[in-house]
C-alpha cells in the first residue's frame, strides 16, 4: 500500500511517502515570509503548495499510483476523533473556515491529488476541531462566549496509542494527560479513547507558548483593544502568533534561546521558567478533570528536545501520575499514514463527514 501524507502548517509543506509502514521519504519545505507575504489568507496559497508538492514528488521519484493520499485536517466544525473520507462538503467548509490556517489546506490538496488517481482514497485523521467535551465544558461566565477547542488532536491521541502498545494495552484501556508543545500548545485529558478536555491552542487559551499569548487577564486585554495602539486584525495576530516568547525575547525559536540561557541570560530563563509554570499548572488542572490520577502524563512535540524543559516539568507535575513520558518531535506524518494504512486495511472505521 502506497500512502502520500500531506501536511501543511503556517510556514513549512511536510510531506512523506510510506509503502505500508515503511517511510519512503520525508520532506519539510520550509515558506518564507516572502513567499507567502501575497496571499491574503491561508486557502489562497492551495495551488502554490499544490504545486510544489506534485514538484517534490517527481524529483524524488516518488510520483507512486498511490492507494491513499491523507492530509492533515482542517479548522471547520466541531467532530469526533477518527478517520474521515474527503468529500465536497469538508472542501466547502475548509474553504470557508473562520478559523484560517494553513492546516485546512491538508485535506483539499489530498483530494486533488487523489481524484486523478484510479482507485485512490482520500482521508483526514483526527483534525485540530476535534470535540469529545462534554456540553457544560462549553459554557463561559459569558452567554455570548462559548468555549472551544483546536488543539494538536492528531499528535496527540497518536502518542496516546503509541503509549499504549509499549504496555501492551489499548488508547481505550487509559486515562492520561498528554501536552503537546510546539509554536503552540495543547494540553487534553484523555479518558479511555476520548479527549474530555483540551484546549483552544490557536486562539490563546492556555499557557503561554514561544509565540501565543495564552490566557489572559480579561480586564487588561479589553483596555487593551480599547486603547488605539493597535486594531483588531493586529491584535487577532499578536494573541496568535507574536506573543509569548517572541514578544518578551525577540524570536520563537526555542533551541536560539536555550542557547542563550546556557550563555548566561538571565532574563530569557525568566521568561522560560514562567513558561514553564504556567504549562505546568494547565497539566495539574486536568487531575480534576479525570477526577484522580491519571495512568501516565505524555509530553510531546517539537520542545521536548529540550531536557531542561522536560526536567523542569517533571519537577512540578512527576507527583501525578506513575511516569511521565517524552516522546520529543510531532510524529505527525507516521500518525497520518498510520491512519491511512487503519482505513485501507479496515483496522479502523473510516467515518462520513457531514
Amino acid at each position: 500500500m502506497y500512502i502520500l501524507c500531506v501536511n501543511p502548517g503556517s510556514t513549512s509543506t511536510k510531506i512523506a511517502v510510506y509503502e505500508d509502514e515503511k517511510n519512503l521519504m520525508e520532506l519539510n519545505v520550509q515558506h518564507s515570509p516572502e513567499d507567502l507575504a501575497h496571499f491574503a489568507k491561508a486557502t489562497d496559497q492551495f495551488e502554490y503548495r499544490k504545486n510544489l508538492v506534485e514538484q517534490e514528488l517527481k524529483k524524488q521519484k516518488m510520483d507512486f499510483p498511490f492507494n491513499a493520499v491523507i492530509g492533515r485536517g482542517g479548522l471547520t466544525h466541531p467532530l469526533k476523533g477518527g478517520i474521515y473520507n474527503v468529500n465536497r462538503q469538508m472542501l466547502d467548509d475548509v474553504m470557508n473556515s473562520p478559523h484560517q490556517h494553513a492546516c485546512d489546506l491538508g485535506c483539499v490538496i489530498a483530494y486533488a491529488i487523489a481524484k486523478d488517481i484510479p482507485g485512490c482514497k482520500c482521508y483526514i485523521a483526527d483534525p485540530g476541531i476535534v470535540d469529545e467535551l462534554v456540553e457544560y465544558q462549553h459554557i463561559t461566565g459569558i452567554p455570548e462566549i462559548r468555549r472551544i477547542t483546536i488543539w494538536h488532536a492528531l499528535n496527540q491521541k497518536a502518542a496516546a496509542r503509541r503509549y499504549a502498545k509499549s504496555i501492551g494495552k489499548t488508547y481505550e484501556d487509559l486515562r492520561l494527560v498528554i501536552c503537546h508543545m510546539g509554536g503552540g500548545i495543547s494540553i487534553a485529558a484523555h479518558d479511555h479513547g476520548l479527549a474530555i478536555d483540551a484546549n483552544n491552542a490557536l486562539d490563546g487559551e492556555g499557557p503561554f507558548t514561544p509565540n501565543r499569548a495564552g490566557t489572559l487577564p480579561s480586564h487588561d486585554l479589553i483596555k487593551l483593544c480599547f486603547s488605539g495602539k493597535y486594531d483588531e486584525a493586529q491584535l487577532l495576530k499578536i494573541v496568535s502568533g507574536e506573543a509569548g516568547l517572541k514578544a518578551h525575547l525577540g524570536t520563537d525559536n526555542f533551541l536560539e534561546i536555550l542557547h542563550r540561557i546556557e550563555a548566561g541570560d538571565e532574563h530569557a530563563k525568566l521568561v522560560v521558567d514562567a513558561m514553564i509554570f504556567h504549562i505546568a499548572k494547565a497539566i495539574a488542572s486536568e487531575g480534576a478533570v479525570l477526577c484522580g490520577r491519571p495512568d501516565a502524563i505524555i509530553l510531546t512535540g517539537g520542545m521536548v528536545h529540550s531536557k531542561y524543559l522536560v526536567e523542569e516539568l517533571t519537577k512540578r507535575i512527576g507527583w501525578m501520575a506513575p511516569e511521565v513520558i517524552s516522546y520529543a518531535g510531532e510524529g505527525e506524518n507516521s500518525a497520518l499514514a498510520a491512519s491511512a494504512l487503519d482505513a485501507l486495511t479496515g483496522a479502523r472505521e473510516v467515518l462520513e463527514y457531514e
